[in-house]
């Protein structure tokens, strides 16, 4: 007897749950365009000393970045092969401030002008927000570097390397710093994008690694986590004060015009112009 071909009918609520799924494993643009404006409205609305703290913490903790290259670096010595190997280190700064929560100006090129464009307001408070960040971002990259340069915690190799990396850092001219910026400011950005996107600490961390280390690797200037590398170099006097308020002025301006129009405009008009 001939075996009859038998068609089962598919599972609604298994299709849902497997259509659910799908949705939850690939956001789509509009959705993280959505919880970028969550993520932005809760940093409008926090008080200004506890902005200011988890600035000062941030800035502190990017520090990260140049130490765990120096510590690398000083352990492997100059080969390009060393110089590779201790650049993979380079995102953990990134990552201890991002899955942290802390908070970082880059990310804040992002948020908040993503938010202005769709209700064509929060203008003061976002000048607000950057007011109060930068500074104390700033202000935690030099306590880092007091740490670094002014006291026994480092070893006399990894802290030559580290003043190497800040002096190398500020010797480019300010155009160069500028534009260096603006592809830094652009990947710092589309990390703050791409993370608001995803579902998982594992897909974040991968996210993050992969694009900071190209910023490290390819010597984009970040004004935070750079910051840390040159104001060791100022306090070990291989960089002049002036030299790091014109490096940071170059790479801030470039940061800011990188997260504002390379990302938020054209994210923004993906959404939007859909």
């Amino acid at each position: 007897m001939p075996l009859r071909n038998i068609k089962v009918d598919a599972d609604p609520a298994k299709d849902s749950s497997q259509s659910q799924q799908r949705d939850l494993d690939r956001p789509t643009a509009i959705d993280i365009y959505e919880q970028v404006s969550r993520n932005a409205r809760r940093e409008l609305q926090r008080p200004a000393k506890a902005l200011a703290v988890s600035g000062i913490v941030g800035g502190l903790t990017m520090g990260l970045t140049g130490l765990s290259v120096s510590v690398v670096g000083a352990m492997l010595g100059n080969s390009s092969l060393a110089q590779f190997v201790s650049l993979l280190f380079y995102p953990m700064g990134f990552m201890a401030v991002i899955l942290g929560r802390g908070q970082l100006f880059t990310e804040n090129t992002l948020y908040p002008v993503a938010l202005i464009m769709a209700e064509r307001r929060h203008f003061l408070t976002t000048a607000r927000l950057w007011a109060i960040v930068l500074p104390s971002n700033a202000a935690g990259a030099f306590l880092f570097a007091l740490l670094a340069a002014r006291t026994r915690a480092l070893q006399p190799d990894t802290l030559h390397a580290l003043v190497q990396l800040g002096t190398q850092a500020a010797s480019p001219s300010m155009r160069h710093i500028f534009w260096s910026g603006v592809v830094g400011g652009w990947m710092i950005a589309m990390v703050a994008w791409l993370v608001s996107g995803s579902h998982s600490i594992t897909g974040s961390v991968a996210v993050i690694w992969a694009l900071t280390f190209i910023v490290g690797a390819g010597h984009f200037a970040h004004c935070i986590a750079t910051s840390g590398e040159i104001l060791a170099a100022v306090l070990s006097h291989g960089v002049s004060v002036a030299g790091y308020g014109r490096w940071l002025l170059a790479a801030t301006s470039g940061n800011i015009l990188g997260g504002v129009v390379l990302v938020t405009l054209l994210e923004y008009g993906q959404v939007k112009l859909d």
